[in-house]
């Protein structure tokens, strides 16, 4: 792997402000942590790195300050926090019983908005604590009602709207197991991950907007139902206003302004530290999606931690987060009420053609303080021309990204055209432990394509070929203590070698996440792809983010894809393949332009061998390029073994990469003249 190119800005972009970092949660948590845990080395309470140093080397007294200082507050108390530190297979907090649901709810205001629902049409409303608590306490009495208890399935099958919030809260206050897909997951799709999980109930709304567009699934919802043969009943959400069906197929149906608006008292089951709470799933790219299980307690203050100590949020806070109810990252928007802070749904798409700027119109309106979104975006707004300060940003001070590695461009693009004080907040983690490795905190400095720092209680490393940790070095993100948030297993795993498969076999003990990433001397972590995507021309491996970033801050080009292909008589294939923007043709010039461009940003070796234009770059459903799979199909593996079409946001590209890739084998196939066999 080469050394990293040097940052772009040596000196940090954006320090932390003194005033905000002395007064910040995290900061806060230093100073009592010091006091009532007599951490060492916590003298200046804005010290982050001597911060971090002490809840990876001494983590069962972090955790259990993070617990004390959030007042977790359990049913029976721990007997130790950490009874085995053994990956996998760590045994957190064994002993004690909670809820998740009862920590979502005790902190709002009975007043106060505990949820915004927002959509793309600028409309929205308002669900208080008071109201919140009342519909998922009748809720839960309906679930009950269908027979539902500690252990059992509900699944949702909704939009980003308060009912997929309140659905899962009044699960989770059962003790029962959530999970949920969104509406433009195909059926089959659904059925693929719900159809394992063998559900009591279906939560489904009759449609979803998106685009200007609404989409009608009442006939996707019930053909849904129909696949799931274990459903005792099925709840229908009338999110849009259209009517369902008088004659339905699906078994029992029970309409959610039914199931909402009983006058119930909520009674919440205590349960284990380590009882399922949800079950999210992997992206399904090859073969049935995994089922990712993680527990009450780890999630409760994991999330606390992240949302609580590093987004700092809290009472009087608003967090507005684009996401889908099947990226990871609706998970962390409903933990926002664990803070007691307001979480924003949205339904629609994040730059509707009639109105790209509505969500920065609807973070000014709502005076939202941290809002959040994917590099990706920023670069669309910057390209589009938007303007969001145009509206009165003045109450967001973080910007936070995750999806991919915010690339440098971006950083100006955020001081200029949202605010000089705002902190751009990239984050790097994954489904797999449903938070972050990697991010930024109030005291933290920002460096540009830089992410600030490990996350607190993340032991994270960089790994040579060897297993040796390396700094200011690319090598292989592992975490080498455990993380209450690890996946408790995986569904239909009754041995667990699946799990073990995923995460522990380059290095048994340690957690091998799939990325490329640099820890830098400045404390900093540069992400540079994933690992199982890594280009490896001549023996020198290269990151692909590293190419991305460059290429898709020009202007002549919306998104780009590099892959490099071993082919059968050892050559090398590394072709770049982009997506133009409008009006744009790919000339000679511009394919100059472009290749000057990744020389000068990376180095001679990232040139690639040819620049292709392709209509459209292929994604999971959570927005992740698909590298390996395409690498595959041009390979010529079939496509039936490379992904499951339900999985990609556009699966007419599988066809068009698997041509593309016959049509070059065809080409260098040698000629054999006539009569020679």
């Amino acid at each position: 792997m080469t050394t990293p190119r040097a940052p772009e800005y040596p000196e940090p972009f954006l320090p932390p402000d003194p005033k905000a970092a002395a007064n910040s949660r995290i900061a806060d948590f230093a100073r009592w942590a010091a006091r009532h845990h007599h951490a060492e080395g916590l003298q200046d309470p804005t010290d982050y790195q001597s911060l971090h140093h002490w809840s990876v080397t001494d983590l069962e007294s972090f955790w259990a300050a993070v617990w004390r200082y959030f007042d977790i507050d359990a049913t029976t108390p721990y007997e130790r926090v950490l009874a085995e530190e053994t990956m996998p297979g760590a045994r957190w907090f064994p002993g004690a019983t909670l809820n998740y649901a009862h920590h979502a709810l005790r902190n709002l205001h009975p007043d106060a908005p505990a949820i915004t629902a927002l959509d793309e049409t600028g409309a929205g409303y308002e669900i208080t604590g008071r109201e919140l608590r009342a519909q998922v306490a009748s809720v839960a009495a309906t679930l009950r009602d269908l027979g539902v208890g500690t252990g059992d399935r509900v699944v949702g099958y909704l939009p980003n709207t308060p009912h997929a919030v309140i659905a899962f809260l009044a699960t989770a206050s059962l003790g029962a197991v959530w999970s949920v897909c969104g509406q433009d997951y195909a059926p089959k799709a659904a059925a693929d991950r719900f159809t394992q999980l063998e559900p009591t109930v279906l939560i489904t709304a009759d449609g979803y907007l998106f685009n200007g567009t609404t989409h009608d699934r009442r006939a996707a919802s019930l053909d849904l139902a129909g696949a799931l043969p274990t459903l005792k009943a099925t709840v229908l959400v009338d999110h849009l206003g259209f009517a369902w069906p008088e004659t339905r197929t699906a078994g029992l149906t029970v309409p959610w302004q039914d199931a909402a608006t009983r006058a119930e008292y909520l009674t919440i089951t205590p349960v284990p530290f380590d009882h399922p709470l949800w079950i999210v799933f992997s992206s399904g790219t090859t073969g049935l999606p995994k089922g990712i299980v993680h527990g009450h307690g780890g999630v409760l203050l994991e999330h606390l931690k992240i949302l609580g100590l590093h987004c700092d949020l809290g009472v009087g806070d608003r967090l507005l987060w684009y996401t889908t109810t099947h990226w990871m990252m609706w998970n962390l928007v409903v933990s926002t009420l664990l803070t007691g802070a307001t979480t924003c749904t949205y339904d629609g798409s994040p730059a509707p053609v009639t109105r790209p700027d509505i969500l920065w119109e609807l973070a000014a309106r709502h005076k939202v303080t941290v809002f959040g979104t994917s590099p990706q975006y920023l670069l669309a707004m910057a390209k589009l021309g938007i303007e969001p300060a145009v509206h009165d940003l003045s109450s967001i001070r973080v910007i936070g990204c995750t999806g991919s590695a915010l690339p440098a461009s971006a950083y100006p693009w955020v001081r200029d055209h949202v605010g000089a004080g705002v902190q751009p907040a990239s984050t790097s983690g994954g489904t797999d432990v449903v938070s972050a490795f990697a991010g930024s905190a109030p005291t933290t400095p920002v460096w540009a394509g830089e992410l600030s720092a490990p996350n607190l209680g993340v032991a994270l490393a960089a790994y040579d070929e060897d297993g040796r940790p390396v700094l200011d070095q690319v090598g292989e993100l592992v975490v080498t203590h455990p993380m209450p948030s690890m996946p408790l297993y995986f569904w239909n795993d009754p041995d667990g070698s699946r799990y073990h498969g995923a995460y522990f076999t380059a290095y048994p003990g340690v957690w091998r996440h799939g990325d490329w990433i640099t820890l830098t001397s400045h404390g900093s972590v540069i992400v540079h792809g994933r690992s199982d995507a890594t280009l490896n021309r001549n023996g020198v491996r290269l990151g692909s983010a590293d190419i991305h970033d460059i290429v898709e801050h020009l202007p002549e080009i919306a998104e780009a894809l590099v892959i490099g292909a071993e082919e059968p008589d050892g050559g090398y294939w590394m072709p770049l393949f982009v997506v133009l923007a409008d009006g744009v043709g790919l000339d000679e010039s511009l394919c100059e332009k472009i290749r000057d461009a990744i020389r000068t940003g990376a180095s001679p070796r990232h040139v690639p061998d040819e620049i292709l234009a392709v209509p459209a770059i292929p994604h999971t459903k959570t927005g992740k390029k698909l590298e390996v799979p395409v690498k595959r199909l041009l390979q010529g593996t079939r496509a039936e073994q490379v992904l499951n079409p339900s999985a990609v946001d556009n699966p007419d590209l599988i066809a068009y990469f698997a041509d593309l890739g016959a049509e070059r084998r065809q080409a260098r196939r040698p000629h054999t003249p006539k009569g020679v066999s």
